[in-house]
């Protein structure tokens, strides 16, 4: 049986809204590239943060 990957293993990106770091997760395996957001709440938010700017 194969090992786990601890959390510190799995890739990391940033939240361009919230700006805290968020790991890969398994549902986003296929996707992991076109994700940007950490969550729904800061999806709906994104334009906020890019008027910020």
């Amino acid at each position: 049986m194969a090992r786990q990957k601890s959390k510190s293993d799995l890739p990391e990106k940033i939240c361009p809204v919230c700006q805290r770091p968020f790991t890969w997760r398994k549902k986003w395996a296929k996707v992991w590239d076109e994700v940007k957001y950490c969550s729904d709440r800061c999806r709906r938010r994104r334009s906020q943060a890019e008027s910020q700017d």
